[in-house]
């Protein structure tokens, strides 16, 4: 089946896709049109972003639903996203959307893929609000270059729409109701179908998402002192004062103090997006910063596993060298005098082979200790995968800080062998996956889950 799929040129695929999605539009009806609807894309932080974006509305008393890479929630009834895709078939994105609308939702929060984008599959979604996190290398295996990447990234910008015109289209539908009420036209109204932007002004060439046509923009940083170009009609939300740590992260803005319990400057910079997002929506400082302390953690991004070793365990699903710069530049950071940093990662198969030197030099870099092994194959070989990692690495022994372990549970037992009291030990890759792709077939798998298993062979 893979090599028949190989066979077609993707914009034969992406026909598909577009007559796929504009199927599912009819079958459940447009129902985009009757829900507010954010989206979020970014290479890095975009499921972290969407959880603040739901959580912050929840708190402030609104019905919300939220789709994203690890979870999908309608009015605080949450499942897993088993999928293993961020952004889901248009046929079951507009299923679930019907559900959201037909709960009485009144926002849907959803993670968009740049497949997603470019493939049609949330054709027919408006996007009242569209929110940028970063743009990195990642998936040239399938955008070729990143000038093509960031295209795909933008075309959620283009999209962004207003519910107005349909507004109208729905009274026009009904002729035997009462005419809208003049109320209808008042600010208040208007403002809630205005589109707007929301834009990492710290990620590279943020102008290229901002020049895109909105109602109202929004720029966040957390290095204002460093910020300097000009753009019309923009609002600018930023972070002072910034504490990070291992277990969490502090800032304010405008004098309001927030306190998460999320590490590292890239959480600050997703809450920022979060808070943009709220602000827009007319919910308070203190109320977004309440909402965001209640946030204890996110599955499998920087996640904590308890343990009596007195070892500090982080399951995160970093799978780019932007990701995994920034988080091994802050474990190594708040890492104590005398302990060491043990890093576990791979390398998922059928994507960018180029990111995985890379990728390994980088956390080599940081890490006093590199054990690499398989993550998720796909159709490519595990070992080959692992060696071209390895051809990243320059300044480590092998079989002294360096290791090729196959099996990913034999890679954590060593992983568990090897520390000691106060060292860090970080597996990335999968986060909260609970399944392995390898060929066809997906294994039961959850990080996790074994890290415990085999905390219970040492403790």
């Amino acid at each position: 089946m893979h090599k028949l799929k190989s066979l077609f040129p993707q914009s034969l695929k992406n026909l598909y896709h577009l007559l796929q999605a504009i199927l599912a539009n009819f079958r459940y009806g447009f129902p985009a049109r009757q829900i507010k609807v954010i989206g979020v894309t970014g290479t890095d932080g975009k499921t972290t972003t969407c959880q603040m974006v739901a959580k912050i509305l929840q708190t402030a008393g609104k019905k919300v639903a939220l789709a994203s890479t690890i979870n999908f929630i309608i009015d605080g009834q949450e499942e897993k996203n088993l999928s293993h895709y961020t952004t889901e078939s248009s046929f079951a994105v507009q299923k679930f959307i019907r559900k959201a609308v037909e709960a009485g939702c009144e926002y849907l929060v959803l993670e968009v893929s740049s497949h997603s984008l470019d493939q049609h599959r949330v054709w027919g979604i408006q996007f009242q609000t569209a929110v940028i996190t970063n743009v990195t290398r990642e998936h040239l295996d399938y955008h070729r270059t990143m000038e093509k990447y960031r295209q795909a990234k933008g075309k959620l910008f283009k999209n962004l729409k207003s519910n107005f015109q349909f507004s109208i289209l729905n009274f026009k539908s009904q002729p035997k109701a009462d005419p809208p009420r003049e109320e209808i036209f008042n600010d208040k109204i208007l403002n809630k179908n205005k589109k707007i932007s929301v834009v990492n002004l710290d990620m590279e060439s943020p102008e290229e998402f901002l020049n895109f046509d909105a109602d109202e923009k929004y720029g966040y940083t957390t290095k204002i002192s460093n910020f300097k170009f000009q753009i019309s009609n923009l609002n600018i939300v930023y972070a002072e004062n910034i504490e990070l740590g291992i277990s969490g992260s502090e800032f304010t803005i405008q004098a309001v103090r927030f306190a998460l319990h999320l590490p590292g400057l890239f959480n600050v910079e997703n809450a920022l997006a979060a808070t943009c997002v709220a602000l827009w929506e007319g919910i308070d400082l203190a109320l977004a910063s309440e909402a965001l302390s209640e946030i204890r953690a996110v599955a499998g991004r920087m996640e904590a596993v308890e343990n009596d070793l007195g070892v500090n365990i982080l399951v995160d699903f970093a799978l780019t060298p932007n990701a995994l710069e920034k988080l091994y530049g802050l474990l190594f950071s708040v890492k104590k005098e005398g302990s060491k940093i043990i890093a576990i990662l791979g390398s998922c198969g059928d994507r960018d082979q180029g990111k995985r030197p890379l990728m390994g030099e980088i956390v080599a870099k940081y890490a006093d200790v590199v054990i690499l092994t398989n993550e998720e194959p796909y159709h490519e070989e595990p070992q080959a995968i692992i060696d071209q990692i390895f051809a990243g690495i320059k300044n480590k022994v092998e079989n002294e800080n360096l290791w090729r372990i196959l099996d990913r549970r034999s890679a954590i037992a060593k992983a568990l062998s090897l520390a000691k009291k106060d060292d860090i030990i970080c597996v990335t890759g999968m986060g909260s996956l609970e399944s392995m792709v390898d060929g066809d077939k997906k294994l039961p798998w959850n990080d996790r889950k074994v890290i415990e298993e085999e905390l219970k062979r040492v403790q």
